[in-house]
């Protein structure tokens, strides 16, 4: 990726456009969750785990847009850099400076004045002395900024390991781990959902020892380079009393719209022949790739000793599997009506296959295959 893929929005009216696509789409993921829920592709507890991340997404967008809210505006205000090219969201580096300034957000909000006191001075402001309060509306802005930041529960750059248990069988206690990322080589939200069957002496997350090895590596695996068949195997070998029976990564995105993205291919034409209005001229992918344990098979381990590893099943057709890494990978596309209209009367190849969610201003999500 170079600098040509990166754009910073310079222009108040266009920033403020762009957070409210985005707040737009947020909004409908969740929707699309919940079908996706109906349908049994995800349990409960599943969908309320992506649900909290994508409600911190939402959550994100939001403290950014205060940030940039004067943008192009103030010149102390800075600018937005997003991806243009590949994804659509905001470069990584913004998602770096949103944890550093969370981390100094209650320490800014004891220095500055209050929202109410900064509002009357607005006021006295307009009324006395009959200007625009620019400085004042910036530093409104900056406040909610780090109100925001200091209430928490953003989609950070690093959303640690976490696990909610499950059943317990016999010695086998069952966990559903999950974690998340902002992708810093293709600027997108992933999200990680491994269930793990725990043998262990002491149930994992209460486990003084294993429970900080187990974040630490996941963590440092959740790069969007490796096959989850790598990341699986590894965990497999590297902790002989956990059990990874399925590993699946969702990801959030691309983001394309025809007013703010450089995209190829058919979506192009697509977008471009939808011309739709404002708010409506954009399309989201939702990927999703799924690894399942096949079996078991027992291995030796020291002088007398045996461990179980897992042998995961792999997408049988055309020998794709050992390519893709996973057992299946499903793609889906979300989009308002104009753009699926446009869609389908192109019918551009590499498009049957993709599920389609259309979603209209009412709130309304259908489903498409």
């Amino acid at each position: 990726m170079t600098d040509l893929d990166h754009f910073e929005l310079e222009d108040t009216r266009i920033t403020r456009r762009y957070f409210g696509k985005f707040e737009k789409i947020t909004g409908y993921l969740g929707k699309v969750a919940a079908v996706m829920e109906t349908e049994g592709r995800y349990d409960r507890t599943e969908i309320g785990v992506i649900g909290r991340y994508l409600v911190g997404l939402n959550l994100t967008f939001r403290a950014l847009s205060h940030k940039y809210h004067f943008s192009g505006r103030y010149e102390f205000s800075g600018k937005l850099t997003f991806d243009r090219t590949e994804s659509g969201f905001p470069v990584f580096q913004e998602l770096l400076e949103l944890a550093n300034d969370a981390l100094q957000a209650r320490r800014h909000l004891e220095q500055s004045p209050t929202e109410d006191a900064l509002k009357d001075e607005m006021v006295r402001t307009i009324t006395g002395e009959r200007k625009v309060p620019t400085r004042l509306q910036f530093a409104l802005s900056q406040r909610l900024y780090y109100e925001e930041l200091a209430r928490g529960g953003l989609f950070w750059a690093r959303n640690d390991v976490d696990a909610i248990w499950q059943s317990t069988e016999g010695d086998r206690r069952r966990f559903l781990l999950h974690w998340a990322v902002y992708d810093s080589r293709n600027n997108l939200p992933t999200i990680y959902l491994m269930d793990v069957e725990d043998t262990g002496r002491t149930g994992l997350p209460k486990d003084e020892r294993r429970w900080p090895e187990v974040q630490q590596h996941l963590m440092a695996q959740s790069l969007t380079d490796l096959k989850l068949l790598t990341i699986a195997r590894g965990f497999d070998r590297d902790f002989d009393d956990l059990h990874p029976k399925r590993l699946r990564r969702i990801h959030l995105g691309p983001m394309y719209s025809h007013a703010f993205t450089r995209q190829t291919g058919p979506i192009r034409e697509v977008l471009e022949r939808a011309n739709a209005p404002v708010g409506e001229d954009w399309a989201f992918v939702w990927t999703e790739e799924d690894l399942r344990s096949d079996r078991v098979e027992k291995e030796k381990s020291g002088w007398f000793g045996t461990v179980e590893r897992e042998v995961f099943a792999l997408d049988p057709f055309s020998g794709r599997g050992a390519d893709l890494g996973a057992t299946r990978m499903e793609r889906t596309i979300i989009m308002p009506e104009r753009p699926f209209q446009s869609l389908a009367e192109l019918n551009p190849a590499g498009f049957v296959e993709v599920r389609k969610f259309v979603v209209s201003p009412s709130g309304r999500v259908m489903s498409y295959r």
